[in-house]
């Protein structure tokens, strides 16, 4: 058949993947302009994950990872260090997107493709893009992610992202950034700390070309924090020139005087060497928390992966193997079926793991509401 898979994220890149190896005619296309390498940090490794390299032929990259053995909790009577904890993989998730973005062949991976609408036909599908051209499908795979416009085309064109309350507040820097004491509290070990509405983690993940030696990995943290009205969330999502964004704000957009603030508030509220790293970060970013789940997840001919058809809350760990998960599912049933009953099958599986796992984050973030 031919594909057409919308959004070249990881989520995009899996099901291409797989699809491509089944010998359909799968073509990604991707809204950025420059391409998504060195947006990523670390992701869990999951079950999903490897399972999904292994069908594409790559589990070496499950080697590129940072494991954490540990975990320090700190508390009002200071930190407890656990040591029983089960040991933690943060996989390069830039090592991940290059592995598979290679076998997409450049011809099949098309940048600057805004896909504005998807018009179902009898025996096909139409994609228009922001330029005015269209390209013809058999089937279209949604995996253009929060903001998806395949999401449309299953659940109506209403189907919004429903704002949970709180922000993340993130940052990356070189391990070697951070402050004797803070390294030899917070290096090599999962850190964590809750307060009323809020709580901070930490932990260490491959460097931004995979590396996972001492001294060339990154420390990641982030914070969540309540902005319960949409006039505190929009305010925490303006960026440096006074716009507002939707989802979230990257690294380089956040006002000095955001930043200045987050500081003081984390020397105000947090461990000193939670507060050292945060003010370490020369450029954090913020991530707006959202909830969405697909009421259907397939139509004729369109099927949603990834957070496209569930944006589940970060705290579950599962972003990135949920999407694998869907690419997996769907290669399988569309191998054995017709499509009509391929998409059936896929949706009767995968709406119910989706709607489990958002249902776990909300639970998971319950003390945050």
């Amino acid at each position: 058949m031919r594909i057409a898979v919308v959004g070249g994220s990881l989520a995009g890149l899996f099901t291409a993947t797989l699809l491509a190896q089944d010998g359909h005619d799968v073509t990604v296309y991707e809204r950025s302009v420059h391409g998504l390498e060195g947006r990523g940090a670390g992701l869990l490794g999951k079950r999903e994950t490897f399972a999904i390299l292994r069908a594409a032929g790559c589990e070496h990259v499950a080697r590129v990872g940072v494991v954490a053995r540990e975990r320090i909790v700190f508390g009002d009577m200071g930190a407890t260090v656990d040591q029983t904890m089960a040991p933690q993989m943060q996989i390069s998730w830039d090592a991940i997107y290059r592995v598979f973005r290679r076998h997409i062949a450049n011809g099949s991976y098309l940048l600057d493709r805004r896909v504005e609408h998807l018009r179902e036909e009898a025996d096909q599908i139409v994609v228009g893009f922001a330029d005015g051209s269209e390209a013809l499908a058999d089937v279209v795979i949604g995996a253009d992610g929060i903001a998806s416009v395949a999401r449309a085309m299953v659940d109506g064109p209403t189907a919004a992202n429903v704002y949970a309350g709180y922000v993340g507040w993130r940052g990356l820097l070189p391990e070697h950034a951070l402050p004797g004491f803070a390294a030899d509290e917070l290096l090599e070990r999962f850190a964590y700390f809750r307060m009323p509405h809020s709580h901070v983690i930490g932990f260490l993940v491959p460097g931004p070309n995979g590396e996972t030696e001492t001294g060339n990995r990154r420390y990641n943290w982030v914070w969540y924090r309540p902005a319960v009205e949409p006039a505190a969330r929009d305010e925490v999502l303006t960026d440096l020139e006074g716009r507002i964004h939707p989802y979230s704000l990257p690294p380089g957009a956040v006002p000095e005087r955001a930043r200045e603030r987050l500081v003081d508030d984390a020397r105000r509220l947090l461990p000193r060497s939670f507060a050292a790293a945060i003010e370490a970060t020369a450029h954090p970013f913020v991530q707006g928390i959202f909830d969405y789940e697909t009421r259907q997840m397939t139509s004729r001919r369109v099927a949603l992966v990834g957070d496209a058809a569930f944006v589940v809350r970060p705290h579950t760990g599962m972003g990135i193997a949920k999407a694998a998960a869907d690419a997996l599912a769907l290669r399988k049933h569309l191998s054995s079926a017709s499509l009509g009953d391929a998409l059936r099958e896929y949706r009767q599986e995968r709406v119910k793991a989706g709607a489990a796992i958002a249902a776990s984050g909300r639970e998971l973030s319950a003390h945050l509401a």
